[in-house]
């Protein structure tokens, strides 16, 4: 990332940081939230449909997140942050939806998707 933005190394690896401890309280935030609304549900169960719901929101929250931080600590356009994150949230949607599904599958369903 520093070669790409013309950034020093320090100054990436200090937005890495600052990146991955937005996703990490992003991912704890959000599915809260996600159970939350999930229990509220009479049909339990997670199909196909649900997970992608719950990957699409997980990714595009943390888009709209990510982008004005990146944004402004590398100085470039909105539009350029989000050009920066395309492969990377592309990657991490199909990987968090097989990475929930695997999950359930090797640890069962939380309470609020249990049948």
């Amino acid at each position: 990332m520093s070669f790409a933005f013309q950034k020093t190394q320090a100054s990436t690896f200090w937005l890495a940081v600052v990146l991955s401890t937005i996703a990490l309280t992003w991912n704890y935030v959000f599915n809260w939230i996600f159970e939350r609304w999930e229990s509220r549900h009479a049909v339990r169960g997670r199909s196909f449909a649900r997970r992608l719901a719950h990957g699409a929101g997980f990714e595009g929250g943390l888009a709209i997140i990510l982008v004005p931080v990146m944004s402004m600590w590398l100085d470039i356009s909105p539009a350029a942050a989000f050009l920066a994150n395309v492969g990377l949230l592309a990657f991490f949607f199909v990987y968090a939806i097989a990475f929930t599904w695997a999950f359930d599958r090797v640890f069962g369903l939380p309470a609020s998707a249990a049948k």
